[in-house]
């Protein structure tokens, strides 16, 4: 046994299990440091082609890094700003999510014998506590103060990062000697993935916008606009999307009708997942679903939302990388 142990092969296998870990708990309590950085490369992936294209045709590097930045920015901003509304009108229906539970609470105790007391415990803690529990979560003044350097050091380390790694692309991918070819490569498979990717959720959002207005559902544009947002994260985008509409259809119809605000939505991203996606983005990103889901499970554990967005690009990317004839670059049709 002590021979098994002591083999060539068992050591490797087991100093790449404790790197493995070590690695791991230095990403997880580093994560303030290294989320930002690690997010901020992923979109100076995506956006450094366009200093590429720019500096071609003589514009300074310097001058292209810095417009950059302001667009990446802006549009970060204002995907917040749009998401905004959705959460503000989902937090604005939680009376109406609450009476409509009560009710659904009551028809199960006609039905089901015994429950009567709990049912009534039910009503009382959601509607005597309610409030309570919703003071409680709100932050404090000095949550607040203790959250405002924190997130201004995350957004000081995503600008310097995403502007000195657009500006210094070049020089940083010509001393990996080798490996440079293979970096371009990488980075143009991100890049054209995420811009078929856009394309497609382009159409999403204004489809989903198109469907929800027809069945009534109110704020529709912004539901659209949430949907296409939201359908970067595969997997947990469109869930959060189908909660969200879940809570809307209560809110708004009630009974057996409020599945079909997420039936409707469903049906377009399973339609969009299966023959739209495939069309525009090719059949060459050979990538598992199960690889795929994990990464962005494993990537929402460790760093949370930021953690999910970048999982799919990190894996894309190292896949390239390591596999430049199999995980050739895709494109747009």
């Amino acid at each position: 046994m002590p021979t098994a142990f002591s083999s060539p092969s068992a050591l490797r296998a087991m100093l790449a299990i404790l790197t493995g870990i070590a690695s791991i708990t230095a990403l997880y309590l580093a994560r303030s440091i290294v989320a930002p950085i690690t997010f901020a490369l992923v979109l100076g992936v995506v956006v450094a082609p366009l200093a590429d294209k720019l500096a071609k045709v003589g514009c300074p590097r310097v001058i292209s890094a810095s417009a950059l930045l302001f667009v990446t920015s802006t549009v970060i901003v204002a995907a917040f700003l749009l998401l905004e509304p959705m959460l503000s009108t989902l937090v604005e229906q939680l009376p109406a999510i609450k009476r409509e539970l009560r009710s659904w609470v009551a028809a199960m105790s006609e039905f089901i014998r015994g429950i009567e007391t709990l049912g009534r415990e039910i009503e009382e803690t959601v509607g005597a506590d309610g409030a309570a529990e919703t003071e409680s979560a709100l932050p404090s003044v000095m949550d607040a103060l203790w959250l405002a350097p924190n997130f201004g050091s995350k957004i000081l380390i995503f600008i310097g990062t995403l502007f000195f790694f657009v500006l210094t692309r070049p020089e940083l991918y010509a001393a990996a000697g080798p490996l440079q070819e293979r970096l371009y490569l990488a980075d143009r498979a991100v890049y054209r993935y995420f811009a078929a990717v856009t394309l497609v959720n382009i159409g999403l959002g204004t489809v989903t916008a198109v469907a929800l207005g027809l069945i009534g559902i109110n704020d529709a544009v912004i539901w659209g606009v949430a949907a296409g947002l939201l359908n970067f994260v595969l997997y947990l985008g469109p869930l959060m999307i189908l909660t969200g509409l879940l809570i809307a259809g209560l809110t708004q119809f009630g009974g057996a009708a409020a599945l079909l605000p997420p039936l409707v939505f469903l049906a377009i991203n399973l339609s969009e997942a299966q023959f739209v996606t495939p069309a525009f983005v090719g059949q060459r990103l050979q990538v598992n679903p199960l690889v795929v889901f994990i990464a962005i499970i494993f990537g929402l554990w460790l760093w949370g939302p930021v953690g999910a967005i970048v999982a799919l690009p990190i894996l894309l990317w190292f896949g390239v990388l390591l596999h430049p004839k199999v995980m050739s670059p895709v494109a747009p049709t």
